[in-house]
């Protein structure tokens, strides 16, 4: 018999057993038969299977992929595209992957040739890189890219040569040299390699791992035996609860009212229990080996309070994980206990790089330092290894059910719950091998959750690379099946999570206790929203796609990186989440509660300084030319000990439009031709002597002449100015949307985005400041005199400083 001949007859048999078990969901598999195993036929498919293998794709791979039209007519054309390039020479493995994995993420087709070009030329050689470039064609929709900013943002040309690679990590060892010394092997590895890749960004990764591994190896030589033993836990920290103060707006901890955290806990928060006593917890399950595990768990903790903070990395955080990250953090630095910042990353096609990266970055902007960094991933092969023995033991089947029908909560029984253990063993196993097409088959478990849903997913097939593990998996595992298991693995105490995750209790306990697991406790606590704003993922990515704002960090959004790049203190966000406290009730607050928060902080901590936004020109007439003189401006007025700097001040001065009236009006205090005024710290009272005007009829200069302020009677009013000033762009801030609640239908019919703000963001281009703030860093915050809080913002260059308006001096009282 040929070999196509047996093909053939092989996917009879398996088309047969397949649609027996399709057709009866009693009936059993025959052991000869690959369920769902379909042979392409015909010349076109087999010529197709042919070409993918020819790049390094397995066969399995490249028929599993032709199910996929669009993306196997991409992948064709960057085949024919990139053998236009090469000529004779084929296609190497290492270029072929890159081909894949680019053509299944890339969302711009017309950059296809563009991408495949710098792939075979061997200009993009790195799973980095190539993230870096679809960042970038994603950032910048347009068909004639800036090749040299392209080549720039993703690292064409950059060569990390083994010295530089070697310094660097010596460096970082030497930074972490004593915690290394006293925790030799127990120390956390992935600390020196994530500041390895952050240090060597276009380094191969695989060569900066052996440099760290060679390092660390010379600096504590090979593990004894006290280094493979498991790690013992100090002693039992002392019960911390009511009496442990909190520090206000110190390391990420904040309290208005010196209050603890425990003490800022409502509800059902107050009955948490102690390490170990989880039993005694409302609806915990308590099995013949509970306890057993639980004596084996503080023997691995010492008794010591462990929470996590468990964020999906496929968006950005905002305003209502700093109440998530303060409550997990906070309530493990208040317990003397530790917490994890655990990636949720069990979605691969939603994860990207940036969002990793962005949410350790606001954690640590918060003032929290996570005791270790993990990844759901971490644990891939040991939660598949759960799932066989949930299969084994009865608990789990594979189930041919669709996703639209199992959608809401009524959905029919599946036909086949009763699947016999060893079929769903072999048909779970073809998933893991990729022997099904996406969404053909589940993993489901035997059981039912608070609200009604029956037999929840354990697992499903996803053809998607993954961020961390690349091509090695093709099933990935859910949200229910995932986030009790791995709070087991790392040993969590108090598993605390919003509100809307309580359905989902009774699912966490049922699945560790299936699992004969140790069992952590899940505690639920209300949401923070605020009032005119969205924080959906979903929603922000279409107010950034329509250009309705710029990115994730756009200033006027409520995403942690937004309100960073505002100027918000994380000190006053974190007051702020104090403030509202920890209740079990969902908590809806409007932003001025956050504002009045940052001028809290910012009145103590900003430097004064003077800006103008909308110039007037005056020259002071009976100074001479050259009159030049320094005044020295307290930094903070209120407190002159914390410093000062020195400004110029000569003939020329540059004042507020809104500082002078043509014609006097009563209650105005400031400068007309019959009422003079004060210049704030220069000494100098001016009046005005001639007002100059413009073609147009508008005031364009003043002429004055000045007077010592003790020389005459003292003014109503002083006002700020500029002298000799820096031009720079300042940029001012409104609500994004009009109404109370933009996603609210009854409120806003037409949908959030018929609700924009079109005054939302004023841009000023040439507003001046004192040379004082020359020098100033990005995130540097000021408060300009009379005009409100400004921060230095990222597009600031050396040639144009830009500030963002953080808020206002006062609380605009229209805006309650």
């Amino acid at each position: 018999m040929t070999k196509a001949s047996r093909l053939l007859v092989e996917g009879c048999t398996n088309l047969i057993g397949y649609f027996m078990v399709r057709s009866n969901p009693n009936a059993r598999l025959l052991s000869c038969a690959p369920v769902g195993l379909e042979l392409c036929a015909g010349r076109e498919m087999a010529d197709a299977v042919s070409i993918f293998m020819s790049i390094g794709l397995s066969e399995q791979k490249a028929k599993e992929t032709l199910k996929n039209e669009a993306l196997s007519s991409t992948l064709k054309t960057a085949i024919q595209q990139a053998q236009g390039l090469l000529g004779s020479a084929s296609i190497d493995k290492t270029a072929g992957t890159m081909l894949y994995n680019m053509v299944t993420r890339l969302k711009d087709s017309t950059q296809l040739s563009f991408l495949t070009e710098y792939i075979i030329t061997r200009k993009i050689t790195s799973e980095l890189q190539l993230s870096a470039a679809l960042d970038f064609i994603k950032s910048h929709p347009q068909e004639n890219l800036d090749r040299f900013e392209f080549e720039a943002a993703c690292g064409v040309g950059v060569v990390v040569t083994p010295e530089q690679i070697e310094d660097a990590v010596e460096l970082i060892i030497r930074k972490h040299k004593d915690q290394l010394l006293a925790e030799r092997y127990r120390f956390n590895m992935g600390i020196l390699m994530g500041e390895a890749r952050t240090a060597l960004k276009w380094a191969d990764g695989k060569i900066v791992k052996n440099e760290v591994d060679m390092q660390v190896l010379h600096l504590l030589g090979p593990k004894t035996e006290a280094d493979l033993e498991k790690k013992q836990k100090g002693a039992k920290p002392k019960a911390a609860e009511k009496d442990v103060k909190i520090e206000q707006v110190a390391n990420g901890e904040a309290n208005t009212e010196g209050k603890s955290l425990m003490e800022q806990l409502r509800g059902e928060a107050l009955k948490f229990h102690k390490p170990g006593e989880n039993y005694k917890t409302e609806g915990y399950v308590v099995t013949p080996n509970t306890m057993n595990l639980l004596k084996k768990h503080l023997e691995e903790t010492g008794g010591q309070v462990r929470t996590r903070f468990p964020p999906e990395p496929n968006g950005i955080l905002h305003i209502g994980h700093a109440k998530a990250i303060n409550f997990n953090f906070g309530f493990a630095k208040a317990n003397n206990g530790i917490c994890f910042l655990r990636y949720d990353d069990t979605n691969p096609e939603k994860e990207e790089e940036k969002y990793f990266t962005a949410i350790k970055e606001m954690v640590e902007w918060l003032g929290y330092k996570p005791y270790a960094v993990t990844h759901a991933s971490d644990h891939f092969q040991l939660l598949y290894d759960l799932a066989v023995d949930l299969i084994r033991r009865g608990h789990a089947y594979v189930c041919h059910q669709r996703g639209e029908e199992l959608k809401g909560h009524n959905i029919p029984p599946s036909p086949w719950r009763e699947r016999p253990v060893e079929e769903s063993l072999l048909l779970f196993d073809r998933m893991k091998k990729g022997m099904f097409a996406e969404g053909e088959v589940t993993l489901r478990m035997k059981m039912v959750m608070e609200d009604g849903k029956m037999d929840p997913v354990a697992y499903r097939i996803k053809y998607t690379p993954h961020h961390r593990t690349g091509n090695t998996w093709c099933i990935y595992p859910t949200y229910d099946y995932t986030h009790c298991l791995c709070d087991s693995i790392e040993n969590i105490t108090h598993s605390l999570c919003t509100k809307e995750f309580q359905a989902r209790r009774s699912s966490y306990f049922w699945l560790c206790n299936a699992l004969d697991l140790y069992c952590p406790v899940q505690w639920e606590y209300g949401r923070l929203n605020l009032t005119y704003t969205v924080v959906s993922k979903r929603k922000i990515i279409k107010l950034v796609e329509t250009g309705v704002v710029r990115d994730w960090d756009d200033p006027r959004l409520f995403t942690l990186t937004a309100l960073r790049r505002r100027g918000f203190p994380p000190q006053a966000i974190n007051n702020f989440c104090a403030r509202v406290g920890v209740t079990v009730a969902q908590t809806t607050m409007e932003p001025h509660l956050l504002e009045a928060c940052v001028r809290e902080v910012l009145n103590d901590t900003a430097s004064r300084a003077m800006a103008i936004l909308e110039p007037l020109k005056v020259t002071i007439t009976n100074l001479p030319t050259n009159a030049q003189k320094e005044v020295r401006v307290p930094d903070f007025p209120a407190n002159e000990a914390k410093g000062s700097h020195v400004v110029p001040f000569s003939k020329t001065i540059f004042i507020e439009q809104s500082d002078f009236r043509e014609v006097m009006e009563k209650g105005y205090k400031r400068l007309t031709p019959d009422q003079p005024v004060g210049l704030r710290h220069a000494g100098f009272i001016i009046s005005v002597q001639r007002v100059i005007k413009d073609g147009c009829g508008k005031v364009c200069e003043l002429e004055v002449t000045c007077a010592s302020s003790d020389s005459v009677e003292k003014p109503k009013a002083f006002i700020h100015w500029v002298s000799d000033p820096l031009r720079c762009e300042v940029r001012l801030y409104e609500r994004l949307f009009l109404h109370k609640n933009p996603e609210d239908p009854a409120e806003v019919p037409a949908g959030f985005l018929s609700d924009i703000n079109p005054n939302s963001l004023t841009v000023i281009e040439s507003a001046l400041v004192d040379r004082s703030v020359g020098k100033a860093k990005v995130f540097d915050k000021f408060q300009f005199e009379r005009v409100g809080y400004f921060s230095l913002d990222p597009d600031s260059t050396s040639e144009k400083l830009v500030f963002n308006r953080t808020v206002t001096l006062k609380e605009d009282p229209g805006k309650i």
